[in-house]
């Protein structure tokens, strides 16, 4: 392999590579600025929720729960946008870098062409082309002048034609540069305004943690309390659940004791619709945000006590329409004392539940449709608050709702 193809190769090899650092950036740079609107739209309808909720007084247990999810979400707002500023200061040293490198470049393309102009200049002077070609030995000789000829001049147009590119490419390269500067800029203007509202929150958070501290064990009984309400809850959706697996047992002839349910065909096609639709649902309530997630996790009041949550609590509107998630069919329309009603909704094996209703527009046995209407969350009259608490399982299995529902 000779130096030139050598050269030519790395070249090409180079660009390749810079090419795809740039479109792996852009791709990086788009997911970034995806999640950042998304995070700045989280924290717009917490604002709405909170202004619509002004004048009620609301528990420090639950002032405490708004806090620590406005506080999470403006934490990963800062997070999503340094990193956005710390990408685009790696583009815009990149874009340096690839200026001085077509400038130096630009630099010898020009000395190069200069050089071929007077070359060919002289060459004009010294003797015509018609004598060039006439002073040759034979027709051969005469074929290759003008070939050589043709390959000169040719080569001095393309060297005029990479010169203007190569200019094009510079001047673009410079306007995106002062774009990305500029992009740059704004964020960094907007994490400061994000940063002072965090910091306000955080002051609220610590006084109302101090206010709470001095009658810790009060609070520390209303979480106990709920925990207990939970358990209550969750023991009466596992006498349903096992029981709608031993009735669909029993009529497929199998044994009642299976923990599994026999699914007919019709069910086999509706669980594995609702599997494909896996992070695609749609959410239960139309406008909303996650308050508490998933899973076991600290109280947010007292550390030493551990809340476990099988499904999210959702903050939504007064009176907000509750939605099923999927087509499927209602297996429970439950009342309990003391506890605001809820309905379960079955899928083939899988299960919804939609839980702190004040309104259910159901019964046990309907059919129901992806988005249809099943209640109305309780909105709770001195609070303000309406929370839906929703969540999903497999069998007797529960599962992260965030996993499922759409952006959750």
């Amino acid at each position: 392999m000779s130096i030139k193809v050598l050269h030519k190769f790395l070249l090409f090899g180079f660009c390749l590579l810079f090419s795809t650092l740039v479109f792996s950036q852009n791709n990086k740079q788009k997911e970034l600025e995806t999640r950042r609107q998304e995070l700045r739209r989280e924290i717009q309808k917490i604002n709405e929720l909170r202004a619509e909720n002004k004048s009620k007084e609301k528990s420090q247990l639950s002032l405490i729960e708004d806090f620590n999810y406005k506080i999470s979400v403006l934490d990963n707002l800062i997070k999503v946008t340094n990193q956005q500023a710390n990408l685009l200061t790696r583009e815009i040293n990149n874009n340096q870098k690839k200026i001085t490198n077509l400038r130096e470049e630009l630099e010898q393309l020009k000395e190069a062409y200069a050089g071929m102009i007077v070359k060919s200049y002289k060459s004009k002077n010294q003797q015509s082309r018609i004598m060039f070609l006439l002073s040759s030995n034979d027709f051969k000789q005469a074929y290759k002048r003008l070939q050589y000829i043709k390959q000169y001049s040719d080569h001095q147009r393309e060297q005029g034609e990479t010169i203007k590119a190569k200019t094009q490419e510079l001047q673009q390269i410079n306007t995106d540069l002062l774009k990305q500067k500029g992009a740059k800029k704004q964020l960094i203007a907007e994490n400061k305004v994000v940063q002072k509202s965090l910091e306000g929150e955080r002051k609220q958070h610590r006084t109302l943690m101090a206010s709470i501290r001095s009658n810790l064990s009060r609070y520390t009984a209303q979480i106990k309390k709920k925990q207990r309400e939970a358990r209550k809850i969750d023991a009466e959706i596992d006498r349903i659940i096992k029981a709608a697996i031993a009735k669909s047992n029993k009529k497929a002839g199998r044994a009642a004791s299976s923990s599994s349910f026999a699914l007919t065909a019709e069910e086999k096609v509706l669980a594995s619709n609702f599997l494909s639709n896996k992070g695609k649902l749609p959410w239960p309530v139309e406008k909303g945000y996650v308050k508490v997630g998933y899973g076991t996790q600290p109280s947010p009041i007292d550390k030493s006590l551990t809340i476990r949550s099988n499904g999210v609590r959702i903050a939504t509107e007064k009176a907000a329409k509750v939605r099923a998630v999927f087509n499927g069919e209602v297996i429970g329309v439950v009342v309990m004392k003391n506890i605001n009603p809820f309905v379960i909704v079955k899928h083939g094996n899988y299960i919804t539940y939609y839980k702190n209703l004040s309104k259910v527009y159901v019964k046990t046995g309907d059919k129901v449709k992806t988005k249809q209407d099943i209640g109305e969350v309780f909105t709770n009259p001195s609070s303000g608050e309406a929370i839906l608490s929703f969540s999903i399982s497999k069998e007797s299995n529960t599962q992260n709702p965030a996993s499922w529902i759409y952006k959750m």
